[in-house]
């Protein structure tokens, strides 16, 4: 079992002009990129059109480190909470534990549950206001 953390970047909608200035810049490796127009849909809820080419998720490699980032989809981003922490692990019941000694006097902001791109993903702000993205690989 391996954990490492990786900084998450919450862009306001201009994620990939982010991603082509670090490959320039950086000399970045995008690993994955990956459009909300890509992603599965809820039917309940789509997405607005203007939102198809956002980046629901991209994932670089800068060097020896990671980078993720994101363009958010609501009003709550701004300059001051745009990186957080993601923690990835390869077993699921680890950052299952991770996740709930973290919302420990915390606050949930995605509940711990399986996704289309995790079997065990969550978001949570710990008590003292740092964001952690828990994530389950493969």
């Amino acid at each position: 079992m391996s954990i490492h953390l990786i900084p998450y970047l919450m862009m306001p909608g201009n994620g990939q002009e982010v991603v082509r200035f670090y490959e320039q810049a950086l000399d970045a490796k995008v690993l994955a990129l990956q459009t909300y127009g890509e992603m599965p849909q809820n039917p309940d809820s789509p997405l607005p059109a203007q939102l198809n080419d956002y980046v629901g998720h991209a994932h670089l490699k800068i060097g020896e480190s990671e980078l993720m980032l994101s363009d958010s989809t609501d009003e709550s981003n701004q300059a001051g909470n745009r990186v957080t922490i993601c923690i990835a692990t390869d077993d699921v019941e680890k950052a299952k534990k991770l996740f709930h000694a973290l919302q420990q006097g915390g606050q949930v902001n995605h509940p711990f549950e399986k996704t289309f791109f995790s079997p065990g993903f969550g978001t949570v702000t710990d008590k003292f206001g740092v964001t952690f993205q828990i994530v389950t690989e493969g």
